[in-house]
């Protein structure tokens, strides 16, 4: 009987460490409100992923291209947008380069690196929308819109995926 008590013990002690330590990377979208649950796509080895939105005051779309860095930060590689306007850039940082092609405007070799960045969820225009794999996700269908979120990578244990909202399954 004792044995099996500890046997029991080593199990269940085994069971909820493997349930609590992370292992699935993942882009992050955590809700300022540490209540609320969490976002997530997991990025298996994919690297990149861009977000989408409608400008506010132009209404034209502007892309922000992001990739996974090896020490888990974003690094803003690109940045796409239709019209120069207040809040759009009006050439390259030192080091980047400024194209324009087929009516867009590209500033490219950005090396932004974060290790996380915050973003409001658009109410009204804006339809957040991230790019992953070449698919789309609107993001108000996973975060409530007028949600201010941190984006950060990070490994997630078993609960945190339970908990959480799988963008890519939000469709």
């Amino acid at each position: 009987m004792r044995k099996f008590r500890l046997y029991l013990l080593i199990t269940v002690i085994i069971s909820i460490s493997l349930v609590c330590i992370p292992y699935k990377q993942a882009i992050v979208f955590q809700p300022n409100n540490r209540n609320a649950d969490i976002a997530y796509i997991p990025t298996n080895k994919e690297t990149k992923f861009q977000i989408k939105y409608t400008h506010s005051i132009h209404l034209s779309d502007v892309v922000e291209s992001y990739k996974i860095t090896t020490g888990k930060k974003i690094q803003q590689y690109e940045l796409m947008y239709e019209d120069f306007s207040i809040g759009m850039p009006s050439n390259a940082e030192k080091g980047e380069t400024f194209e324009q092609i087929n009516g867009s405007y590209y500033i490219k070799n950005m090396k932004r690196i974060f290790p996380f960045f915050h973003l409001r969820i658009g109410q009204v225009r804006a339809n957040h929308t991230i790019i992953f794999q070449n698919e789309e996700y609107p993001l108000s269908l996973s975060i409530t819109p007028g949600t201010s979120v941190k984006v950060e990578i990070r490994k997630l244990n078993f609960l945190d995926l339970w908990k959480g909202v799988n963008i890519l399954e939000s469709i």
